[in-house]
């Protein structure tokens, strides 16, 4: 029984007009964009196989990170946790806070990328540059629990990019990067790929690569490439989600020093470590090849799927394999590009640049 003067009803809905704009304001902003290029990475013809670059840097906000932070906003926007006037808050000192404060100042909405007080004053420009601001914290490993709290503080909302990177694409379709790259390739001689390469940050990519795979019962295997003192390989090849390392790591937007929630290890087939070393070659290789620079990911990308490359070579197979370009170098003139910031971190190109360079010869791939 209900007790006299208790309510019956109790209604919390408040007006869509605003979120329905906000909707309208991203699906517009994506019409506008073309489909980013696939590549086609110079090989020699008559090995038989082709290797693709899928050109994410040509995003409006430079990478791969702009679908992510485009799909949660929407996830944001029709789960109900954006609203006008809410704060948005975000664990990110890379592409991931650049994207994002993107898209909130397109909403205009306030948007606070928590980084470590150590993030280079290029990263923090590009962030403010797209209208965000910086909340600067001393202990990295704190990065996930301030923002959650400076979020409450604000009444806004924490993005939280590793948890919801996985479940806000739609990974059966509506041209996910997944869909894209097998449209793109419907035509060319190989349009089912043997490979398809990745690095995981999130692991959202990778998570939406691999089970459209299975959706579509494509053939084609998912590569996971993983940088030093990334946790990913190693939970991998042990079966913990709970391996961690903590360690950053020097090859941004991918490695993680511990096991990411959007990380979901049961579609990836194959999980290859690549030195740093390696990546930054890679880096200096395919930015002579292809006449502009890349950024580190991209690099790890390559030698991943130099590898696999090699691989195929040797047992005579063709077809094709597809990676990403996840953004361009410029903003790594003073890291990748730095023959002083590599002598200060140790490492030593030497052997790498060889492999690479007996490879892109031969085929062969000598590790």
């Amino acid at each position: 029984m209900t007790e006299p003067g208790e309510p019956i009803s109790v209604d919390r809905s408040s007006p869509r007009d605003w979120v329905d704009d906000a909707i309208r304001l991203i699906e517009a902003d994506a019409q506008r964009s073309a489909d980013t290029h696939l590549l086609r990475y110079p090989l020699p013809v008559d090995w038989g196989i082709q290797l693709y670059l899928k050109d994410e840097s040509t995003h409006i906000t430079g990478s791969l990170k702009h679908r992510l932070a485009r799909s949660l906003f929407l996830y944001g926007l029709c789960n109900g946790w954006i609203r006008e006037d809410t704060p948005i808050v975000e664990a990110s000192s890379g592409s991931t806070a650049v994207s994002e404060a993107y898209f909130a100042n397109l909403l205009g909405l306030e948007f606070v990328a928590v980084v470590p007080r150590s993030t280079s004053t290029a990263k923090v420009a590009l962030i403010e540059a797209q209208g965000g601001r910086c909340h600067y914290i001393d202990r990295p490993p704190e990065i996930y629990t301030e923002a959650q709290r400076l979020a409450s503080e604000l009444g806004g909302h924490y993005m939280d990019q590793f948890t919801h990177a996985e479940r806000a694409t739609d990974w059966r379709g509506n041209n996910n990067i997944a869909q894209s790259i097998f449209a793109q390739l419907q035509l060319e001689e190989h349009p089912v790929p043997e490979w398809l390469v990745v690095g995981a940050g999130t692991g959202g990519t990778s998570a939406t690569i691999g089970r459209y795979l299975r959706y579509q019962r494509h053939r084609s295997r998912l590569a996971v490439v993983d940088p030093e003192n990334s946790a990913f390989f190693g939970a991998y090849a042990t079966g913990s989600a709970d391996y961690t390392t903590g360690m950053p790591s020097r090859i941004e937007g991918i490695g993680r020093p511990r096991v990411e929630p959007s990380f979901v290890c049961h579609v990836v087939d194959r999980m290859i470590r690549v030195p740093d070393a390696a990546s930054v070659a890679a880096v200096r290789h395919a930015s002579k090849v292809l006449g502009r620079r890349v950024g580190g990911s991209t690099g790890t990308n390559l030698w991943g799927a130099f590898g696999l490359i090699a691989e195929m070579l040797e047992t005579g197979s063709r077809g094709s394999v597809v990676t990403l370009l996840c953004d361009g170098g410029e903003r790594y003139a003073q890291t990748y590009f730095s023959d002083e910031w590599v002598a200060a971190e140790g490492l030593d190109l030497t052997g790498p640049a060889g492999t690479l360079e007996l490879f892109a010869k031969t085929g062969v791939w000598s590790i």
